[in-house]
């Protein structure tokens, strides 16, 4: 059984790398060695019984630079000292309430400047922030509550609504005190945040120095795409991890940097990822409400950024936007992220001028990460803790083990396979507030006896000097005609046809066939109304080998996402090709191109005696 071939990688740049091409980007490396240096020993250093916080680590920050930018938000700009000071009052008066460390506070608001003061008040205390996604409602938003409970929830005005939608029958279990934060009136029965903190101590607090790096700091909550929302946990010594390893290793800041953050809070990405890499290198953090595709460059050039984060399709929406002369007039070297395409990789590197793309690899509940510190395109970089690539059945959905010691197998190099991290003391899993829905998670008994491994759930190739280059989800990747088909390279190739801006891939069901069916639901690019059939079959056959071809597209004004900009599949896969599901126009491939399915065709195909291309 073929269990790890995958539609071809179609990208400008080699699947797997060499040792010419290892060698040159090494080399290319070397003037950052006074920055890798120290940050490679700290990383190696750094252990889960050391005394150390992310509390600890920005005091010592703020008794370096006092005076430096660490925050900008719109028009206002605050120092290591004021930010400091700021989460000392935040920190005093939550202790006062009776706060101690390891107990839950909630955050409920939209990004803006507060939201980085009252984390950082929080986790000062030893207490975990509770990072709630603010455009929940209802039984997710209370289910949210549940699995965490935060005694204390300071929320922003703005999330009111939010808030009232907890009071129409989805209660969370109990009932958290509610401190309210914002321009507008304090709701009825919250506390005034603002007013709270007026007067209160600005001094450091002894528990920031007591706290070990192995206690909790955040809850993260999974995007939800598949169900409930699950709450990952972080430890400041996983964070501590990300700030040097995919910080200073990968984005390799100076204390003069401007790093431009336009994600969610309750996200790594913005909260781990980019904040870490502010704070280890002295750098300021400046943080924008939400994204915008059309006014992204203007915010850069506003902040005079030097760095920016990215995630997911967020390159490919500022790729998709018209092109103008100013685009690689700015001041930005670098930038750190994941997702990014290797479709659109150089395209994006060369009208933007980045010199170095830090891409890496993480997941909120993962032991590990890897991070593009040689700046290799189409890379996710590489990680020098345990890990291993081995062989999948993707329609099982299960590592394949060897029917004699009952043992899994590592693929070859350039191989597909799922992506498993080793858990060790170095690399301890955090896992979720749920214990059960942690082990589940866990491989035992891999390649020894004994041996326990994290299963992150996405298949990766194996690049070749400790390198992998993501490829799909395991939900997402499917099987068709006895070929594995990878989502995202379909995907890649419908993204490179003329008049489609956007493409998202997943395997439907179709009567009387095994495995499933390739679909697409596309979005046209502005000014397209349609799509000419013949030409798109005939861009696909020369992209991608035929099974990998799509039999179904449905056409969409505009995709669903999440605020991380993940696209929902679970709808998609449900609703399928049954216009009784579907309001929106449906296309099937025949052997003369894309037809639009009428009744006669779906008659046909429930009957089995369909012919596709």
């Amino acid at each position: 059984m073929n269990t790890t071939t995958l539609a071809p990688d179609r990208a400008a740049t080699p699947a797997t790398i060499g040792l010419g091409r290892w060698l040159s980007a090494a080399l290319r490396t070397a003037p950052d060695l006074p920055i890798l240096v120290p940050g490679i020993l700290k990383l190696a250093l750094t252990r889960p019984h050391h005394t150390g916080s992310i509390g600890l680590t920005f005091e010592r920050r703020t008794a370096r630079q006092p005076q430096a930018a660490a925050l900008r938000f719109e028009d206002r700009s605050w120092t290591y000292a004021e930010l400091n000071a700021w989460a000392n009052r935040v920190a005093h008066r939550l202790k006062e309430a009776g706060v101690k460390p390891g107990d839950a506070v909630g955050l409920l608001m939209e990004n803006r400047a507060e939201l980085l003061a009252y984390t950082l008040g929080i986790v000062k205390l030893g207490a975990i922030t509770t990072l709630l996604n603010h455009n929940l409602r209802g039984e997710s938003l209370a289910h949210s509550l549940r699995i965490t409970g935060p005694r204390i929830v300071i929320a922003g005005v703005e999330c009111e609504a939010a808030v009232r939608s907890l009071d129409e029958g989805h209660s969370p279990g109990y009932t958290p005190t509610w401190w309210w934060d914002g321009d507008g009136p304090v709701p009825e029965g919250g506390l005034d945040m603002r007013a709270l903190l007026h007067g209160a101590p600005e001094a450091n607090l002894p528990e920031t120095g007591q706290i070990l790096l192995k206690q909790p700091c955040f809850h993260i909550f999974t995007s939800g795409t598949t169900g409930m929302p699950k709450a990952s946990v972080m430890s400041h010594y996983r964070w501590h991890r990300c700030m040097y390893g995919l910080g200073v290793l990968g984005l390799r800041l100076r204390a003069d940097d401007v790093l431009y953050c336009a994600l969610p809070l309750y996200h790594n990405n913005a909260l781990t990822v980019s904040w870490g890499a502010a704070v280890g290198s002295g750098a300021c953090l400046a943080l924008a409400r939400k994204f915008s595709a059309s006014g992204f460059w203007t915010d850069v050039r506003r902040h005079r950024a030097t760095a920016f984060t990215y995630i997911g399709e967020l390159c490919r929406y500022l790729l998709n936007q018209p092109p103008k002369p100013d685009d690689a007039q700015h001041g930005v070297r670098a930038i750190i992220g994941n997702g990014l395409r290797p479709d659109i990789w150089e395209a994006f590197q060369q009208r933007f001028a980045i010199q170095h793309i830090a891409e890496f690899y993480a997941a909120s509940e993962c032991n590990l990460a890897f991070v593009n510190a040689l700046n290799m395109s189409g890379s996710a970089g590489m990680c020098p803790l345990s890990f291993a690539i081995v062989g999948f059945d993707v329609g099982t959905e299960q590592p394949m083990r060897d029917p004699g010691d009952g043992l899994m197998r590592k693929v070859d190099k350039g191989g597909v396979g799922l992506l498993i991290t080793e858990i060790t003391d170095r690399a301890p899993l955090d896992g979720y507030t749920d214990a059960k829905a942690t082990e589940a998670k866990v491989f035992r008994n891999v390649f020894k006896a004994g041996d326990a491994w994290f299963n992150t759930g996405d298949l990766v190739r194996d690049q070749g000097f400790g390198h992998i280059q993501f490829i799909d989800r395991v939900g997402d990747t499917f099987r068709w005609k006895g070929e594995n088909v990878a989502t995202t390279e379909v995907e890649a190739a419908l993204c490179q046809q003329a008049g489609i801006q956007e493409a998202v891939v997943y395997g439907v069901q179709v009567p009387g066939a095994d495995g499933r069916a390739g679909m697409a639901a596309i979005q046209l690019a502005e000014g397209v109304n349609t799509i000419d059939g013949p030409a798109l079959m005939t861009g696909l056959r020369e992209a991608l080998p035929r099974y990998a071809i799509p039999l179904f597209l449905r056409l969409r004004d505009a995709h669903e996402v999440t605020a991380t900009f993940k696209h929902r599949k679970v709808e998609l896969k449900r609703e399928g090709f049954d216009p009784a599901q579907v309001s929106e126009a449906l296309w099937v491939l025949t052997p003369e191109g894309y037809t639009p399915l009428t009744p006669s065709h779906l008659q046909a195909i429930r009957a089995g005696q369909f012919r596709f291309e």
